[in-house]
C-alpha cells in the first residue's frame, strides 16, 4: 500500500474485534485490520467520532468522587461506582494542574497557603488560575494542587485506532446473508469518519452490499462493484428491502427549528432548499476544558456580584459566633449550641454560596465549545425512508490475450492439441441457448419454442429459426447483437431488409441493450421485428448450464402511452398497457395496465441517460397493504394514491423537447420509449 499511496500518506492501522474467532489448529484469530491511507494526508477529510464515557467503564474509571446538590463532597460508594445505585450529584476526578510547558510557575495563594509547582509549570496564567479558584475547580492534595474535572464536562471520549466495540453480529432486522459480510458498525464508523452527507463512497468489492446500505442510510452517494452476480443480487435486495431512518436536514425548515431548540436561539430566517450537503442536525455535547474556564471573564463578574451578598453574611456570622472564618472555613453543619439567628445565617450563607456556584457552572457550560456528534443526528420518527433511486449497470468481462510456453500469442481461432483456444464463439453460444430456452413473452404462458435453429449465411441474419404458429410453421430470421455494445435502429432496419430478401416471416433480434430510438421500430414492410432482450446471465457463457430454465430471451412489447395536455400548459402521461406479441396467433395484442409492475418518467430526457423523476407502482394483489407491512408504518393514503396510478402527476414541458417512459412488467423485464413534446 505504501507503493500505491506513498508511505507519507499512511494514517492508521485499525485492529477491530470480530464477531467470532477464526477457526485455527493453533491460536485462533479474533481480530481483523483496517488499513487507513489518504490520497494526500495534508488535505484529508477527517471527522472525529466519540464514544460515551461510562462511570466505572470506558473512559470513566478515574471518576470516583461526587459533589452533592447541597455542595457536600464525598467519595462514591462501590454500588454507585458500578451503576447499581443512582447518583444525585456531579461526579468528578482530580487531575494534575501542572505541565512541562509554560505559562508560568508563579506563587498561588490558596486557602491561606502560598503554593508554587514543585516541577513544571501551571497550566494557565495568574488571571486564569484565579478564575479556576473562583469556579471551585482547584482541589488541595496535601502540599500540591489539582484540577477538578467533572464527568459531564465532556461526557465523551475520542475513538482511537483500536475498535473492540464493533463486533455486534447480524440482527433480525439485518441478518447475515453473505459468507464474508462485514459487521455493519465497522463500515458505519469508516463512512462517518471520512465523509460528509452528500459525499461519494466507492466500494469496489460489493459483497452483500453493506457499504451501499450504510451510505444510503447516512445520506451519502455510493457506487459499489462486484464480479459476482449473486453478490449484486443480494445487495440489490438488501438495499431495496431496508427501512432507513429519516434524519432532519440542517437545510430544512424542520431542521432550522430543531437547531434553534437545541441551541436555545430563535430559528433561522434563511430560506431552506433541502440540500443534504449542508448535513444533518446532530446531537452535541459541551466540551468544557481548563482553558475555556480560565478564559471565561464572566466568572469574575458573577463572583463580584455575589460577593456583595456573601461577604456581609459571613461577617454577620463571624460576629454572631465571635469567629474569623474565611469562606473555605465555614462549616456545613450547625452546632446545637448556636443561637437561632446564627443557624439561619449559616443556612442563608450556604444557600447563596450554592446559588453562586450554579450560576458560575451555567456560565461555564454556556461559554464552552461543543463537539458535534455526527453519528447521532436527530431523527423524525414519524417518517419512514426507503432507498432512493439507483441503477444496476453491467459491463461484460474483458477478454485477455494469452501466451504459450514460448511467450507467443495464442491464436484463439486455431485448434491446438494442448487445449488452447475457445470452445465456441459468442454467436454459437447464443444460438445454442436460444434453441433450448426459446423466446419468452411478457406472459409466462406465451413463448416461442423453436423446432429447428440452423446457421444462415447472411451479413446480419446469422440463423434461421422455425416455430409453430397454430398449425402453420413460421420461419424466423435471427439477428444477434454485439457481445459488448448496443443495437442501433439502423442495425435493425438493415437486418429486417435482409430478412425480407430471404423470404422470412419475422425478424427476431437478440441483444443485451437497445438504443432508445429502436423502441418505435416494430415492422418493416411485411416483416414484424421482435426485439428480445437477452438476460445478463448469457455473459457467463462458460458456466451457464443449458437447462432451458429461466427467461434468457424476453420480448417485451411497446408501451401504450398517451400524452395528456392540461389547461395550464403542463402535461400528464397515461400508460394504457403494453403491446405483446402473441406467438399462437402471430398478432400483437394490447394488455392493460394490470400487466405493469411499475413505470417511471424522465420528464426531461437528454438522450444519454434515463433519470427517474416520476415513479409509479401499479403492482397487483393490493400492494398498498404489502407496502404497509414491509415498512411497518402507516402510509398516507393520498400520497399513495398519487403513486399507485396509471396517470402521472402534471409536470412542465421538457426543456430538451423529449420525455422518456420506462415500463417494467411483473417478470422484471423493461422497455423504454421516447416521446417528442413540443
Amino acid at each position: 500500500m505504501d507503493e500505491v499511496f506513498g508511505q507519507d500518506n499512511f494514517v492508521a492501522l485499525i485492529p477491530f474485534k470480530k464477531t467470532t474467532s477464526q477457526t485455527s489448529d493453533y491460536l485462533a484469530g479474533a481480530m481483523d485490520y483496517l488499513i487507513f491511507y489518504a490520497k494526500r494526508k495534508e488535505i484529508l477529510k477527517y471527522r472525529q467520532l466519540f464514544n460515551t464515557k461510562s462511570l466505572g467503564g470506558m473512559g470513566g474509571g478515574e471518576y470516583q468522587y461526587v459533589v452533592e446538590p447541597s455542595g457536600e463532597e464525598r467519595r462514591l460508594s462501590p454500588d454507585e461506582f458500578t451503576g447499581l445505585e443512582s447518583i444525585s450529584g456531579r461526579v468528578y476526578a482530580s487531575h494534575p494542574i501542572t505541565s512541562q510547558r509554560p505559562p508560568g510557575s508563579f506563587p498561588v495563594k490558596f486557602r491561606g497557603n502560598v503554593i508554587i509547582p514543585r516541577s513544571g509549570y501551571w497550566k494557565t496564567g495568574e488571571i486564569g488560575f484565579a478564575r479556576l479558584i473562583k469556579a471551585d475547580r482547584i482541589l488541595p492534595a496535601g502540599s500540591i494542587l489539582k484540577y477538578r474535572r467533572f464527568l459531564d464536562d465532556f461526557a465523551c471520549m475520542p475513538i482511537a485506532n483500536y475498535w473492540d466495540d464493533v463486533s455486534s453480529g447480524a440482527s433480525k432486522s439485518d441478518p447475515k446473508v453473505y459468507v464474508v459480510q462485514t459487521a455493519r458498525r465497522v463500515i458505519e464508523r469508516c463512512v462517518l469518519m471520512a465523509t460528509d452527507p452528500g459525499d461519494l463512497v466507492l466500494d469496489p468489492t460489493c459483497g452483500s452490499g453493506t457499504t451501499a446500505m450504510v451510505a444510503e442510510q447516512w445520506g451519502r452517494r455510493w457506487i459499489t462493484i462486484d464480479t459476482s452476480r449473486v453478490a449484486l443480487a443480494l445487495a440489490r435486495a438488501r438495499i431495496m428491502g431496508a427501512r432507513y431512518p429519516y434524519f432532519l436536514l440542517a437545510d430544512s425548515r424542520e431542521g432550522q427549528i430543531k437547531e434553534a431548540e437545541v441551541m436555545r436561539t430563535s430559528p433561522s430566517s434563511q430560506p431552506a432548499r433541502g440540500d443534504i450537503r449542508h448535513g444533518f442536525v446532530t446531537e452535541r455535547v459541551p466540551h468544557i476544558t481548563l482553558k475555556s474556564i480560565a478564559n471565561n471573564a464572566e466568572i469574575d463578574v458573577i463572583w463580584d456580584q455575589w460577593q456583595t451578598k456573601l461577604g456581609p453574611l459571613r461577617e454577620k456570622l463571624n460576629a454572631e459566633l465571635k469567629k474569623t472564618w474565611e469562606e473555605w472555613e465555614i462549616p456545613r453543619e450547625v452546632d446545637s449550641k448556636w443561637s437561632d439567628s446564627a443557624k439561619k445565617l449559616l443556612t442563608d450563607w450556604w444557600q447563596a454560596r450554592n446559588d453562586r456556584q450554579r450560576e458560575i457552572d451555567r456560565s461555564i457550560a454556556t461559554k464552552a465549545e461543543f463537539e458535534y456528534l455526527c453519528d447521532k443526528p436527530y431523527e423524525d420518527k414519524k417518517t419512514v425512508r426507503v432507498a432512493g433511486p439507483f441503477t444496476v449497470e453491467s459491463l461484460s468481462p474483458h477478454r485477455t490475450l494469452g501466451v504459450d510456453e514460448n511467450d507467443e500469442l495464442i491464436d484463439s481461432l486455431a485448434k491446438s492439441k494442448l487445449g488452447y483456444g475457445v470452445k465456441k464463439d459468442f454467436t454459437g453460444m447464443i444460438l445454442e441457448n436460444l434453441k433450448i430456452a426459446g423466446v419468452q413473452q411478457a406472459h409466462k404462458t406465451d413463448k416461442i419454442v423453436f423446432t429447428a435453429l440452423n446457421p444462415w449465411p447472411g451479413d446480419l441474419v446469422c440463423a434461421e429459426g422455425r416455430y409453430m404458429e397454430g398449425n402453420a410453421e413460421q420461419r424466423a430470421a435471427i439477428f444477434i447483437g454485439p457481445e459488448f455494445g448496443t443495437v442501433q435502429r439502423a442495425d435493425l432496419v438493415a437486418a429486417a431488409r435482409e430478412a425480407g430478401d430471404g423470404g422470412f416471416d419475422v425478424l427476431i433480434a437478440c441483444a443485451f441493450n437497445y438504443e432508445a430510438h429502436t423502441t418505435d421500430f416494430a415492422k418493416l414492410g411485411r416483416i414484424p421485428v421482435l426485439k428480445a432482450r437477452m438476460n445478463a446471465d448469457l455473459h457467463m457463457a462458460e458456466d451457464l448450464k443449458n437447462t432451458g430454465k429461466g427467461n434468457l430471451f424476453v420480448i417485451f412489447g411497446e408501451p401504450d402511452i398517451a400524452i395528456l395536455t392540461e389547461k395550464d400548459g403542463r402535461i400528464r402521461v397515461k400508460v394504457n398497457g403494453v403491446d405483446v406479441f402473441d406467438p399462437s396467433t402471430g398478432e400483437v395484442r394490447s394488455d392493460g395496465a394490470e400487466g405493469i409492475a411499475c413505470w417511471f418518467i424522465d420528464t426531461d430526457y437528454n438522450e444519454e441517460s434515463f433519470f427517474v423523476r416520476h415513479a409509479y407502482f401499479l403492482g397487483a394483489n393490493d400492494p398498498y397493504t404489502s407496502l404497509k407491512t414491509t415498512l411497518k408504518a402507516e402510509i398516507d393514503a393520498d400520497a399513495w394514491a398519487s403513486l399507485h396510478s396509471d396517470t402521472s402527476r402534471p409536470f412542465e414541458k421538457p426543456k430538451n423537447g423529449r420525455i422518456a417512459v420506462k415500463v417494467i412488467n411483473h417478470l422484471g423485464d423493461e422497455v423504454m420509449k421516447v416521446f417528442k413534446v413540443a
